[in-house]
């Protein structure tokens, strides 16, 4: 495991926040971690994000939701995500505390690909009408209190925060 360098801040940061500003505003200097690629690097990363939840004594509630969450779109960038060359995406986390609760800093180095911009699929009207799959975004929608995406200095970078419960 190697600590994640910390992120490129530049003019493409998000409108609200304003060029140059720190993002995500960090209540603390937060825990960072660069897991191993694959399914082997998303377990890695879970098991840390569960291990700082104990540690910081976070409330079952909260760790639930950034767990799922994180498991959701980690899979996602291990299964999908590609850089402009074709290799596997890599991966950075950033955790800690910011004004509003507990936030999960997702990067990687794919091609950009904005999740907050697609629409979540739709549900089917049966049991037998519906399909696995394509149901993640609906979900990180309901147990998130944010979910944000910015692209900068090559990566994607989508912020997941919830509120401490």
């Amino acid at each position: 495991m190697q600590p994640a360098p910390p992120p490129p801040e530049n003019a493409d940061a998000a409108p609200s926040q304003g060029a140059g500003a720190a993002w995500p505003p960090w209540s603390e200097p937060p825990e960072q971690l660069q897991p191993p690629g694959g399914p082997d690097g998303v377990a890695q990363a879970l098991a840390w994000l569960e291990a700082l939840g104990e540690r910081a004594a976070w409330s079952p509630r909260s760790l639930f939701a950034l767990t799922l969450c994180a498991d959701e779109a980690m899979a996602n960038i291990a299964s999908h995500a590609r850089t402009l060359e074709g290799q596997p995406a890599r991966m950075w986390l950033s955790c800690g505390r910011t004004a509003a609760g507990l936030a999960l800093c997702i990067e990687d180095d794919g091609s950009a690909f904005d999740p907050t911009a697609q629409a979540s699929a739709p549900l089917a009207a049966t049991l037998q009408d519906a399909q696995p799959g394509g149901h993640g975004l609906r979900l990180m929608r309901h147990y998130l209190h944010q979910l944000h995406y910015r692209r900068s200095g090559g990566r994607n970078q989508l912020l997941m925060e919830v509120a401490l419960a």
